[in-house]
């Protein structure tokens, strides 16, 4: 008798359009692998190294250090009234974690090829765990400001609250253009090259080691169509404050494309997550 009971509470359904329509409901069902994938990626990351974790502060450390030196003491660049170090590592945080997601969701599939050739799982768990992952580094890389601002005795100002709003658009434009690179790479491979470059090419034409106030006034709306230029400027008026201000109009254009840059990407890795497991 109870095992009649047992059998027809494990009866499968199977419904033509069932998997849509539970989607978002079956990434809550399968959160379990979620944390797995996040943690598993987090202890293999620095598996084997001689100092561990320890890379996620050298990294963008010595990175300050070089354009501190070069923006700061030898091109003389203006500093928005705060220390250089300081005005170049409240864009390193956000830059590196955009940097990570990128290079680790653009291969998190082709990674997981044998998982998700196998079984069923909402995919979108793969991408967004990669992005946790680097959100890891982030808050890590965060101990270095922390240092900075005790070391020049820098005390933010009352819009330091206001900086999670900033990290959740950092986020929104990492995990969009993540699940473009992710969906991109598992059909054309050549995206294993040019994301490199992309992340290369992108920290030169992005205002980390120096201030966006320093492009000319004509040219600074058109210089906002890159979406990380609002975001770095996002977060150095939250965590400098004073003389730092934020350029409405770029900030503005550079929310709305990070805005369709996260809805496209979800739309885009949608449509071709069903030839995923096919393709790879």
């Amino acid at each position: 008798m109870s095992n009649t009971k047992t059998v027809a509470k494990q009866e499968l359904v199977i419904e033509a359009g069932r998997t849509e329509q539970q989607y978002w409901k079956d990434i809550w069902r399968y959160r379990e692998l979620f944390y797995f994938l996040a943690w598993r990626d987090i202890l293999v990351r620095y598996k084997q190294t001689a100092i561990g974790i320890a890379w996620a502060l050298i990294r963008p450390f010595l990175t300050m250090v070089v354009f501190s030196v070069v923006f700061g003491q030898l091109a003389k660049l203006p500093s928005q009234g705060a220390p250089y170090p300081i005005l170049v590592f409240s864009a390193m945080l956000p830059w590196q974690f955009f940097a990570n997601s990128l290079s680790e969701c653009s291969n998190s599939l082709i990674g997981n090829a044998n998982l998700i050739s196998k079984v069923y799982f909402p995919r979108l768990i793969v991408p967004t765990s990669a992005v946790v992952v680097s959100f890891v580094d982030f808050m890590v890389s965060g101990i270095i400001l922390l240092g900075l601002m005790a070391w020049y005795n820098f005390v933010p100002t009352w819009r330091i609250v206001t900086l999670p709003f900033f990290i959740a658009i950092a986020f929104a434009a990492s995990m969009g253009a993540g699940l473009w690179l992710a969906s991109l790479n598992v059909k054309y491979r050549d995206f294993r090259y040019i994301v490199p470059f992309i992340v290369q090419f992108g920290l030169y034409i992005s205002p980390v080691g120096f201030s966006s106030t320093i492009v000319p006034p004509q040219w600074r709306f058109i210089y906002s169509l890159n979406p990380i230029v609002g975001v770095i400027d996002g977060f150095r008026w939250a965590i400098l404050g004073g003389e730092s201000n934020l350029y409405l109009p770029g900030f503005l254009l550079s929310l709305g494309l990070v805005f369709l840059l996260f809805i496209s990407g979800i739309w885009y890795f949608r449509r071709m997550e069903r030839t995923f497991a096919d393709v790879i």
